[in-house]
């Protein structure tokens, strides 16, 4: 029996007019190892989502077609905060085998294994609050492998990991698809990370799916090479000792009107370093200086100004999109800082957002979160900008459109700061590199 069969499979968000997803013809096989490609927004999360009947009920919106799933299935979300349960690491991982009824004496051995086999090599009793975001998806694979699902489901699996984390999850998928003989999709925009991983490669786009050959996958996009720092640019942020609530005393300077890159692997603290830069927490030590053309008049430390004052010269980006939405529709999000609505349009149409307008930002797709939290950020620009992981979930055109607004805001004197395991983004737009260790 085919572990997945489906037939016109189709859904529609309630919120929506057009289905996110129409037409799937699918039928996989035990053991086969899928990969599945298509642009930001095509609807691969949401075809994910259907196969792991996690889509909703009537009232979240309207299914089409049949679809029949045999087996247990394993899903890692695109966001994996939204996987964390308990707040204890190998509770999590057991969380999966206690629903199944595993036997008690088996659920440790398999935590414990599937742990080793995702690189997550940290105390049972470690919190998972304290963890990365690639830590947390690590967690989150690592509790589908403890599983034993019969279907292993991975939304970007390796979108927040450092390449050496990448070619670790990619190994440990390749090994537990191998000794479980499960099937296995993979939804990715970096399809060459899988190759000799998987059997077959499928597009999906607003006509349904399709076959592809691997050698017709789209190449890494070609972007200029980033420019460098000029000698003698003036400072807009100097950290001296700072002391962030995770990680060392870290000692930097961000020049004025230039991009830095800051990298480094999974739970080095490199988000806690960008909160801390941006204002939005208090180190506990060391000093924190913003030039006086950033900070315009204001003496106290950015972590102790106002959140007016603060958001007219600081733009953040957050790991999780999410965090950062408030309002119930696209355009109504886009016009919470008040900014032109010619710019808002520009942005919309720029980042293929402007059909979304009228949507619920929770109900995009993640690459779309992302585009959505980022354009809100750029709408009044800012002196400083703060990205984390802006170009997670990108197709490549999508990829290419932010590196080059991101460019252009460099070219008008904003200050930008990225985190990134990418390294193309490195690459485009690495003026300068921070490399935490």
């Amino acid at each position: 029996m085919a572990v997945i069969d489906a037939r016109g499979l189709g859904w529609r968000h309630a919120s929506r007019v057009a289905p996110a997803i129409r037409g799937i013809d699918l039928r996989v096989e035990r053991g086969e190892r899928i990969l599945l490609t298509g642009d930001s927004g095509a609807g691969k999360s949401t075809l994910l989502a259907a196969l792991a009947g996690v889509l909703g009920g009537e009232e979240d919106g309207e299914m089409a077609g049949s679809l029949t799933v045999a087996g247990t299935v394993g899903m890692v979300l695109q966001d994996p905060d939204s996987q964390v349960i308990a707040s204890r690491v190998g509770d999590d991982v057991a969380f999966g085998c206690e629903n199944l009824r595993v036997p008690r004496e088996e659920i440790w051995p398999r935590v414990r294994r599937a742990l080793e086999l995702v690189g997550l090599n940290l105390p049972l009793d470690h919190p998972t609050r304290h963890l990365s975001g690639g830590q947390k998806q690590r967690l989150a694979l690592a509790g589908v492998m403890a599983m034993g699902a019969d279907l292993i489901l991975l939304d970007e699996p390796t979108a927040n990991l450092d390449p050496a984390g990448q070619r670790e999850i990619v190994g440990a998928v390749a090994r537990i698809a191998a000794e479980t003989d499960a099937a296995l999709i993979v939804a990715e925009h970096r399809p060459r990370l899988w190759s000799g991983i998987v059997d077959r490669f499928l597009h999906l786009s607003p006509e349904g799916l399709s076959e592809v050959r691997e050698e017709d996958l789209p190449a890494p996009p070609a972007l200029p090479a980033a420019r460098g720092v000029p000698a003698g640019a003036p400072v807009a942020v100097e950290a001296r000792d700072l002391l962030p609530e995770w990680g060392p005393p870290r000692s930097l300077r961000l020049s004025e009107g230039s991009s830095t890159v800051i990298t480094g692997p999974n739970g080095v603290g490199k988000s806690t370093l960008a909160l801390t830069l941006a204002g939005l927490t208090e180190p506990k030590g060391g000093a924190l200086t913003y030039s006086d053309h950033l900070a315009r008049g204001l003496r106290t430390p950015p972590h102790r100004w106002s959140s007016r004052q603060l958001a007219d010269r600081v733009g953040f980006v957050f790991q999780d999109p999410e965090h950062q939405f408030v309002a119930r529709t696209v355009g109504e999000e886009m016009a919470v800082s008040g900014g032109a609505q010619a710019r808002i349009d520009d942005l919309l149409t720029r980042l293929r957002l402007d059909h979304l307008s009228a949507a619920n930002p929770f109900t995009l797709s993640g690459g779309e979160k992302r585009r959505l939290s980022v354009a809100t950020a750029l709408v009044n620009t800012p002196g400083l900008l703060v990205l984390d992981e802006p170009t997670f979930g990108q197709d490549a055109r999508t990829f290419v459109e932010l590196v080059g607004l991101i460019r252009e805001l460099t070219d008008q004197g904003v200050t930008v700061v990225s985190i990134t395991h990418d390294e193309l983004y490195l690459h485009a737009l690495g003026d300068h590199e921070v490399a935490l260790t």
